[in-house]
This record gives C-alpha cells, sequence and structure tokens, in this order.
C-alpha cells in the first residue's frame, strides 16, 4: 500500500500515513478561513458518525496529544465530588489513575493482571461493594500489551449501576465497531494518529450531551475545559484556541480515505489480516506472544524477548530498522518484551516483508533460542 523510502511504523502510534493524508498539510490555513471553518466542522461530524453518535451525543476537538483529550475529558466529565473506579491491566490505565491524582479527583484502582482482561463481574462486585463510586474508566484496548476489554459488558454494568462511564479508546477507535446507540457512554476520547491513520496533534470526545451539559465548571483547567469548548464552539463554530490547523486538513483527508476503505469493517479486517500476518509469521520463526489470541485486539502485538544472549533490544532494533521498519519497546514492569503494530497505511505485503526482516535479523544476530527464559513466563 505505501511506496515511500521511510520506514515503516510498527508502532501504536505515529503511524506510517498515506501520501494523501501527508499531502494535506502542504496548504497553510487561517483558523477563521471559511474552508477550514467547513473542514472542521465535517471533521466533527464524522467523528461523531463513525460511533453513531447521532444527536445525543458531542464531538469535542482538543488540542495536543491523545492524553490532553484524556486529561480533559476526566477533568470535565468528573466532578469534585465525583469517585472513579478505574481499572487497571496496563500503563494507559495507570496513566488515568495518575491523571485523577494530579487533578484531584478522588478514585480507586480495580487492578488486573497485564494479561487478563477487565470483565464486567469484577467491575459489577467493586461497584457494589462502593455505592460512593460515581463514575467507571477503562481502556478497550490497552496498548502496553494490546489487550482487548469486553466494553460491551462493562458498559451494560455501568448502565445498570446507574455510573458513568468513561471509556479510552485510543486504540480502537476506526477499527473496532463501537455503536453509540447501543452500548451506553458518557465520554469516549480518542486521537486523530492512531487507527484513523492521520498525523499526531488532535484529540477528541464524545460525550453524551446529556452528561456534558451538566459539567459546567467542573473543569480543573482553562485550556482543557471541554464544556467550554464545546459551547464556544457552539456560538462561533471555531476553536476556542489556536487549532492546529495542518493536522486538522490531514484528518480530513484521512477520514475522506477512512470511508473509501470500507470505514470501521473494512479498517478492522485490514487489520486483523496484519495482526495474523504477524502474529502466524513470528510464531513460525519461534517468538512466543505475551498474548493468547482470544484476548489479543489486533492493532499491536507484545512478544516475549528471546532468552537467547545474543539477543539486545536495541541492536535488534537497529538492525530490523536498517531493513525498513520501526518496532517498539516493550511497556510492561515484570517482563521483558517488545511490541510490534499491525496498524497504520499498510498491508499485507508490507506484514510480510516485516515478518522477513525480523527474521533476516535474528540470523544476522545468531539468535537461537527464541523463547524467553522459564522465570520469564511464569511471572507472565
Amino acid at each position: 500500500m505505501t511506496q515511500m523510502k521511510d520506514p515503516i511504523l510498527l508502532t501504536p502510534g505515529p503511524l506510517t500515513t498515506s501520501l494523501q493524508t501527508k499531502q494535506a498539510q502542504v496548504r497553510d490555513y487561517g483558523s477563521r478561513d471559511v474552508a477550514f471553518i467547513e473542514m472542521t466542522a465535517s471533521v466533527i461530524a464524522h467523528l461523531n458518525d463513525i460511533v453513531h453518535g447521532g444527536d445525543s451525543h458531542a464531538c469535542v476537538l482538543m488540542q495536543g496529544s491523545g492524553t490532553f483529550s484524556v486529561e480533559a475529558a476526566l477533568g470535565t466529565l468528573i466532578p469534585s465530588s465525583g469517585h472513579v473506579l478505574v481499572c487497571v491491566n496496563g500503563e494507559y490505565g495507570k496513566r488515568i489513575a495518575r491523571i485523577c491524582e494530579v487533578i484531584g479527583r478522588r478514585h480507586k484502582i480495580l487492578q488486573t493482571a497485564e494479561d487478563q482482561p477487565t470483565t464486567g463481574k469484577m467491575i459489577d462486585e467493586a461497584l457494589a461493594a462502593d455505592p460512593s463510586l460515581t463514575h467507571v474508566s477503562i481502556v478497550h484496548c490497552e496498548t502496553s500489551t494490546g489487550i482487548l476489554n469486553p466494553l460491551e459488558e462493562i458498559a451494560a454494568v455501568a448502565a445498570t449501576r446507574r455510573r458513568g462511564l468513561f471509556v479510552d479508546a485510543m486504540s480502537s477507535f476506526g477499527a473496532l465497531e463501537i455503536d453509540a446507540r447501543n452500548l451506553r457512554f458518557d465520554c469516549l476520547v480518542a486521537a486523530s494518529g492512531k487507527c484513523l491513520e492521520s498525523v499526531p496533534g488532535m484529540g477528541f470526545a464524545i460525550v453524551r450531551k446529556e452528561a456534558l451539559e451538566k459539567c459546567r465548571g467542573n473543569c480543573h483547567s482553562l485550556s482543557l475545559d471541554l464544556y467550554d469548548q464545546w459551547q464556544s464552539y457552539l456560538r462561533t463554530r471555531q476553536w476556542r484556541y489556536t487549532p492546529p490547523t495542518t493536522v486538522v486538513a490531514a484528518l480530513a483527508e484521512a477520514l475522506k480515505q477512512f470511508e473509501a476503505q470500507g470505514g470501521v469493517a473494512g479498517r478492522g479486517a485490514r487489520y486483523r489480516e496484519n495482526c495474523d500476518i504477524l502474529i502466524n509469521g513470528l510464531e513460525k520463526l519461534g517468538f512466543v506472544s505475551f498474548l493468547p489470541r482470544v484476548i489479543q485486539a489486533p492493532i499491536i502485538t507484545t512478544w516475549h524477548a528471546p532468552a537467547d544472549p545474543k539477543y539486545n533490544f536495541n541492536a535488534f532494533y537497529d538492525k530490523v530498522r536498517e531493513r525498513g521498519f520501526t518496532l517498539y519497546p516493550g511497556k510492561l514492569t515484570q517482563v521483558d518484551t517488545f511490541r510490534v503494530g499491525c496498524i497504520g497505511a499498510i498491508g499485507e505485503a508490507e506484514m510480510r516483508q516485516a515478518v522477513d526482516a525480523i527474521a533476516a535479523t535474528v540470523k544476522e544476530m545468531g539468535i537461537t533460542q527464541l523463547k524467553p527464559s522459564a522465570s520469564a513466563r511464569a511471572v507472565a
């Protein structure tokens, strides 16, 4: 799919983008230009449509990385009197807990092992045990491992228990089906540089209007106030503060390609094929996946580091990159791993080439023991 000489990014973001998306950034826009105002409106409508938000939900754009939008959403959605059940089975759940700590939002951590999904039953028991909990936060796809948490059953529990639900959908939005008509959430956050295959630099929150309308004055921050951002846009059709104009232009173009490629169904199918090729290829070489396939999202895969003393991640990374592919280090605290992504403007050909590049690197480095040590597998 790509014909560029830059290394292909097998990472959770930034990603390899198409030439058309890159070219969309070469034009300068004024924030008050009619063309940019119309582009912003189109992006907002399109993002809301991806989750079938309709008139019951509002899409609010936010400058900065995805974490900016996560903090903006938590600070806006959770009042100072709120109490959040933070579900953690990876680094990004931990980040939500850290944000709550910094912005002064009371929270309780529901910890699950990094290779175990957080289930609806766990959340139901936690909510039953503590009636003071007002909200639940969940990371749909935890990109520190690639694990997929069961969003539908979690949302059903939160709705039955009448608690608000915050969803970090950074690595699932656009590739995995999320339907606001059937799945109740107060706020869902994602970003431009993930499965929409655009460049990084902006995030967005899709918020149930009934919940957002109650958020005036909640936020701990002026610039991160989603309620104020929403109200300002309704009044002016413009961003409150200087918008990332070229990032918006790139996303507008990427969304056109997203629809042309079949939307969520088409993108998800390509990523699943990418993931299958990658897992089959690396397992055939002898690598051991950190996760079983049944809970593996087709976004990013995590692999045990080989026990072979000749393996060194930095050298391994450099040699694979010399062959045209950028990998990603592991993000687990107790197990030595590395990660390989399946997303971006890439397809079957690139994934097979990636497996070949990894195989050639293994051979060059003389790595023969690709399985992890017994102690590493025991910890996992």
